[in-house]
């Protein structure tokens, strides 16, 4: 009966300690979450700012089509500045092809940079981004100051900017979508802000 006794007195100790370290572990679980909580899109604090109207770019593309930045209209835009010699945005295309297709309903997508147009015509070619209008002005990328790249700008039917910011993965780029719809700055922006408990 004693050995019964120290038994289960064991494993009442045994129980504890396992409940304390699942507590702890969870509590790491939270703070590791925090630390590596979703990022989107790196937001400048340099050129238009999101809510503000752009100025229109009345543009014409590299295979002719006049392309009108900031227009309104019943469609928004995504502006995506890049450059052949990027090769993060080379690793991107393919995401943006699939991303504006996937939002075609509302979206259209303009692809800008600037400097040499043979270059940017090969470009062109090579990745097969011929159905997506490619305009080079260094005005406009001096407007929206991109000063590293890729960088994109959401710009709505009204001519507002919607989001933007340093895309480097397919997360950053859908986050812009994501802000627009939470009527926030930045996904960032909506993470640091408080919350009101459920």
């Amino acid at each position: 009966m004693d050995g019964l006794v120290v038994a289960f007195i064991l494993l009442c100790i045994l129980v504890l300690g396992l409940a304390i370290a699942v507590f702890a572990l969870a509590r790491q679980v939270g703070i590791l979450y925090e630390r590596i909580s979703p990022m989107g899109a790196l937001m400048t604090d340099s050129g238009p700012a999101v809510g503000e109207k752009v100025q229109r770019f009345d543009l014409t593309a590299l295979d002719g089509r006049a392309v009108a930045v900031g227009a309104a209209g019943p469609r928004s835009q995504l502006v995506f500045f890049l450059s052949p010699t990027c090769p993060v945005c080379k690793k991107l295309l393919p995401i943006l092809s699939s991303v504006a297709a996937a939002e075609s309903s509302w979206l259209d997508l303009v692809l800008a940079g600037d400097g040499d147009v043979a270059a940017h015509r090969t470009f062109v070619a090579q990745r097969r981004l011929d159905k997506f209008p490619f305009v080079l002005s260094r005005e406009l990328g001096m407007a929206f100051r991109v000063s590293r790249l890729p960088y994109a700008a959401l710009i709505d039917g009204n001519g507002l900017v919607r989001a933007k910011g340093l895309i480097n993965n397919r997360e950053q780029l859908e986050s812009l979508f994501n802000a627009r719809d939470l009527g926030v700055a930045s996904i960032q922006s909506y993470l640091d802000a408080p919350h009101p408990a459920h």
